[in-house]
């Protein structure tokens, strides 16, 4: 394995010098990419690639509001039950030979009919067909006019519709690669595919045909493209960037955090004049969670459940394990960022009620010495001890457990961990989604209530929410719930973690938002010679 590195860090350094720099954005993806076909958009490492080359019928800006994309317009019927989608005219496909005499054509309504039933189809096998759970029916009306029919109101469908899986793909290359589309991309995107050179090297090109123009009307993307190397851990990627040899890193592991952070999250003076860091929050909660069916009497217990949330300070955690980077969970499963937030429901830092709620509990069990299992994985074993260390000066002992990550995906799902550390990141930017861990139709492994909490009340207000089309009143019911749940304390909400990305200062125009979407087309490259 060190060779190996050693013989990629010198192949990007030689492919470095040989390619002029200026408007060629360079990142690394560590976790390799599995396929650039939309239908397969699962990860977020195949989400950032498919997201410059494909298109949807409409996009998400920084701020989660669902704007225009391939569709100029949109009109909901009064019952919140048809979608009607005018498309541009304008937008074609990137060239290939299948398409003919002019190597391309423009995007009509069937396109999109034909890439949902694609979602549907089951011998594609494609892991976003759920998008499509509460859609009756669409078709094309015409080339500029596509419907969708929903089986129930669902007001977060839109946003669904922003994900990748939804991009439109043309038929005729499609089924011309069959399984090998996932090497042979052709969307509609603002950077169009040159070559792959899987586990080493993945380049687009700038489509000078896009559709979509900055504010001023210029075109975009201002880049002329993009090069992802695949260096396999990150502590290389960031030695890379550290060098100069690629522009941006995203996120805060634990091989580097020290070396570029100080211990209140500032930029260490060595990186300063350098790099900037931005960072907002992001759409993923990490918490633990408890699985309320258990026979163990210690987690059926609300008092002890309560007693775990009041007895560590979650700022010091932050501070200590993180470098401050990540928001304290002083609100509930609901993250800050995301319409429904509320910081008033969650639990403070409270040892002394919390030492109360176990004596309490001991007083009416007789149970000396309580214990609960945590199980959880490496990546968050410092978590874990921590709080660990300090539930023991309140009189309960936490037990920890560390397993693989495959083996805790399976206990979680099938009810065989008394206590488990998770997170849930949005799949779309609702807090629909994140309630959803709480109804209890949901329960796991057919859906995502791993806990399998169950309550009438917060039942009634779930299925309610569907047919709120008023954003500020289906928020306010968002936030009733989130209370009503961290009343019951299934869960103990750690932190709301923070998208953070670090750029070479010559980078400018790359946003951020709270989906951790990579979005390239705005993004300029300064002070280099021309490509």
């Amino acid at each position: 394995m060190k060779y190996s590195i050693i013989f990629l860090l010198a192949l990007i350094s030689c492919s470095s010098k040989n390619e002029s720099k200026n408007g060629v954005f360079r990142y690394n993806e560590h976790k390799n990419i599995g396929s650039l076909d939309p239908a397969f958009a699962k990860d977020n490492a195949d989400i950032w690639a498919i997201n410059q080359l494909f298109n949807g019928l409409v996009q998400m800006d920084e701020d989660l509001n669902v704007n225009p994309c391939i569709a100029k317009s949109w009109t909901i019927s009064d019952d919140a039950l048809t979608y009607s989608f005018l498309l541009h005219k304008d937008v074609k496909f990137h060239k290939h030979k299948l398409f003919g005499k002019d190597s391309t054509r423009n995007v009509i309504a069937s396109d999109f009919e034909y890439t949902l039933n694609r979602l549907k189809d089951k011998s594609v096998a494609s892991p976003g067909s759920w998008v499509l759970n509460k859609v009756n029916r669409f078709y094309a009306v015409n080339d500029s006019v596509f419907e969708i029919q929903l089986k129930q109101a669902f007001p977060a469908f839109l946003g669904l519709l922003t994900m990748k899986y939804c991009s439109v793909v043309p038929h005729e290359i499609v089924e011309h690669y069959g399984s090998d589309f996932r090497s042979h991309p052709i969307g509609t995107g603002p950077f169009k595919f040159k070559r792959w050179e899987e586990n080493i090297k993945l380049v687009f090109r700038k489509n000078k045909r896009y559709f979509e123009k900055d504010s001023q009307g210029h075109s975009l993307p201002y880049l002329e493209a993009v090069a992802i190397t695949f260096l396999p851990d990150k502590q290389s990627e960031f030695l890379q960037f550290a060098q100069g040899n690629i522009d941006f890193v995203s996120g805060l592991d634990a091989s580097y955090k020290d070396e570029i952070l100080t211990a209140n999250g500032a930029l260490r003076d060595l990186y300063i004049d350098d790099v900037n860091m931005i960072r907002g929050p992001y759409l993923n909660t990490e918490y633990l969670g408890f699985y309320l069916e258990t026979e163990t009497l210690e987690v059926q217990s609300k008092l002890l459940r309560q007693a775990i949330n009041y007895g560590f300070d979650r700022k010091k955690m932050m501070t200590y394990l993180r470098n401050g980077i990540g928001i304290p969970a002083f609100g509930g499963f609901i993250p800050k960022g995301l319409p429904g937030y509320n910081e008033t429901v969650g639990y403070s830092f409270q040892p002394k009620k919390s030492r109360q709620l176990v004596e309490q509990y001991i007083t009416e069990t007789g149970n000396q010495n309580p214990e609960i299992t945590l199980t959880t994985t490496s990546n968050y074993l410092s978590f874990c001890e921590y709080i660990q260390r300090e539930l023991k000066k309140t009189g309960l002992n936490i037990k920890v457990d560390v397993v693989p990550a495959s083996a805790l995906k399976e206990a979680k799902a099938n009810g065989k961990t008394d206590m488990f550390r998770a997170s849930w990141v949005a799949d779309y930017p609702d807090a629909e989604n994140y309630l959803s861990l709480y109804y209890s139709k949901n329960f796991a492994p057919n859906g995502p209530n791993y806990t399998h909490f169950k309550n009438e009340q917060f039942d009634i207000w779930y299925d309610q929410a569907f047919n709120k089309t008023i954003p500020q009143e289906r928020e306010a019911l968002y936030s009733k719930m989130d209370s009503l749940v961290m009343q019951e304390a299934p869960i103990v909400p750690l932190f709301y973690d923070e998208v953070v990305r670090f750029t070479r200062k010559n980078i400018e125009g790359l946003g951020i938002n709270p989906t951790n979407l990579l979005d390239l087309k705005r993004v300029r490259k300064l002070n280099e010679s021309i490509y």
